[in-house]
């Protein structure tokens, strides 16, 4: 009974991917059956192969060599999946250490504020003065004060990041960050005042959870997980006391979904035009709203 019992159970378990016996999967190779997980997934006219079977053939008389591995989103396979999530990890790494051993002076010259007179007789710097790269450079600055601000952020990247980059590919994936982290520091300096400092990468983390929710709703896997984690990290955003620039995090999640269904849901006769068509309408937002606010504020 006991070996019955054993051998039920493991017929309800969920196959893993043949490369990867530590990922359960439900997708398989739609040549050789063998259950693949997102990493191994190459896109197909009909579902998805392994790469086994696309090296061996595209299967429509072409040559081998005809048959490029894709992602899911049409990006190139490549030997190292998580390469640019590890060089956003180093980056944002690096900068941190930048604003400890050079102190404040760094630190207001690069993070997201709106108009605002760091001195009594200084200057008045800010977004609205023309400094539009405050934008993006805040999205590689963390408290220099707190160095959990920094190791969450860096281990959401790293769980979050790595697979979804192996999922879209490197173009694809950094197409996706730059645009979320651009959305949510555009609201930011729509919504939040003036003269109050902004900075992180919780945008573009918010949008990779977004895309993330949508590449699993894909490809039918459980949410739940995903969603609870994302329920936790809006508590904590909307909690009194903690300070978060709350109008990142959400502007990086909305734009996080908007370009991750565009990557995994665009068709594939014009994937590409689709992909790269929606962040650049996403980005066209982000410059209206900037206009917006830099015009409110002068």
């Amino acid at each position: 009974m006991d070996e019955a019992a054993a051998a039920a159970q493991d017929a309800q378990r969920a196959p893993v991917c043949y490369r990867h016996p530590d990922r359960e999967t439900g997708v398989r190779c739609t040549r050789c059956e063998r259950p693949i997980c997102p990493e191994c997934m190459v896109s197909a006219s009909v579902g998805f192969q392994c790469p086994e079977c696309v090296r061996g053939g595209s299967g429509t008389g072409h040559a081998p060599a005809a048959a490029r591995p894709r992602t899911l989103a049409g990006g190139t396979i490549t030997a190292d999946p998580r390469l640019v999530t590890k060089i956003l990890i180093g980056l944002n790494a690096a900068v941190f250490l930048a604003q400890l051993s050079l102190g404040d002076t760094f630190t207001n010259r690069f993070e997201l504020i709106g108009r605002a007179q760091f001195s009594l007789f200084g200057p008045v710097e800010g977004i609205a003065e023309g400094q539009y790269y405050r934008l993006l450079t805040a999205m590689f600055l963390h408290s220099p004060t707190s160095y959990t601000h920094i190791l969450f952020n860096m281990l959401s990247l790293w769980w979050i990041g790595g697979p979804l980059e192996a999922a879209l590919g490197r173009a694809r994936y950094l197409a996706l960050y730059f645009t979320a982290g651009l959305a949510g520091s555009a609201l930011t300096y729509l919504l939040a005042e003036p003269n109050a400092p902004s900075l992180g990468a919780s945008g573009a983390i918010f949008g990779l959870f977004g895309a993330t929710g949508v590449l699993m709703r894909r490809l039918n896997y459980d949410l739940r997980p995903l969603i609870g984690l994302l329920v936790i990290n809006l508590i904590i955003t909307f909690y009194p006391g903690f300070n978060i620039a709350w109008q990142a995090h959400i502007g990086g999640l909305v734009a996080g979904v908007a370009v991750g269904y565009a990557m995994v849901h665009a068709p594939r006769e014009r994937r590409t035009l689709v992909q790269y068509g929606i962040c650049a309408a996403v980005l066209a937002v982000v410059v209206v709203l900037t206009l917006v606010r830099t015009t409110q504020l002068t």
